[in-house]
């Protein structure tokens, strides 16, 4: 049994290393071609390691008139707000609704439910943003609207239901703790796993986002980062907008410029991700095992 047991383990763990390692070949590639002379791409084509070393593409998008580096910061500014933001407001809002002695709660939590399963849609939510809030080509529109998420306050407050003593609370008022005090020295600490695993789940998003950039920004200063390497797949000369001369159009990198910005659009999450992942198993199961 042991001996069956130990071959079944190795078998599946051989299968997770070689699926693993097909997950990352595509990415060793982008790297690659990044890191590639633009010559030698287009008359030897792609391969896993460089032919000819060059670090052109990069020189290329992070000079000083590439509009990367803008659409990089405001990128980086949204991410840390609007991830910053959302785990204020949808872990305070979580809370209200695990306390037992909230009133209306069970009515507030269906109507979370019901904004889950139905919206209003794409038409509404433009007007209402552009026209009524007024928050079109302005940097709010890009994390305003996702402050609140009804899947991230139903995690967060089964967590705080399931993971959060109830003695803890109670004990916190016998001391004369207010609810925002006890929230923030008490709740919060507890609940690092949810915190991390919802906030890197925002993070992520608001990192990748593109769609908004596109429906309400119109001037380039805020562009976002995904939004602009959505432009330059679609079109190379958004880089090369400032040749002066055919010649030099031709000189500038193509094909690795546009690698190069995928690898530095993924850059930051990838570095993040390690940090927080032990947090996923914990702050996701504990926040749908009871509600």
């Amino acid at each position: 049994m042991n001996k069956r047991f130990t071959i079944s383990s190795t078998v599946i763990n051989l299968s997770f290393m070689v699926y693993c390692t097909l997950c990352l070949i595509p990415l060793l590639v982008v790297l690659s071609i990044s890191l590639s002379d633009e010559q030698s791409i287009f008359q030897f084509g792609y391969h896993l390691i460089p032919l000819k070393f060059s670090l052109n593409a990069y020189q290329f998008i992070l000079n000083g008139n590439s509009p990367i580096i803008r659409a990089f910061l405001v990128t980086i500014i949204v991410t840390l707000a609007g991830t910053l933001l959302h785990l204020i407001i949808s872990s305070l809002f979580a809370y209200s609704l695990s306390r037992n002695e909230v009133k209306y709660r069970h009515i507030v939590s269906f109507l979370v439910v019901f904004c889950l399963l139905f919206n209003g849609g794409l038409v509404p939510w433009y007007i209402l943003l552009s026209k009524y809030l007024h928050l079109k080509d302005t940097l709010y529109v890009l994390f305003v609207p996702y402050l609140v998420s009804s899947v991230n306050v139903l995690i967060m407050r089964n967590f705080f239901k399931a993971s959060i003593p109830e003695s803890i609370i109670e004990s916190a008022r016998i001391d004369g703790s207010g609810e925002f005090h006890t929230f923030i020295k008490l709740v919060v600490p507890l609940s690092t796993p949810v915190l991390a695993t919802i906030g890197l789940f925002t993070a992520v998003f608001l990192w990748n986002d593109w769609f908004t950039a596109a429906l309400f920004i119109e001037d380039g200063k805020l562009y976002t980062l995904q939004f602009l390497l959505q432009s330059i797949m679609n079109n190379i000369a958004f880089l090369q907008g400032n040749a002066l001369t055919a010649k030099a159009a031709a000189a500038q990198p193509d094909e690795t410029a546009r690698m190069a910005t995928c690898i530095i659009s993924v850059g930051p999450i990838v570095l993040a991700y390690p940090y927080l992942q032990k947090y996923f198993v914990k702050g996701l199961t504990l926040g749908a095992v009871k509600s």
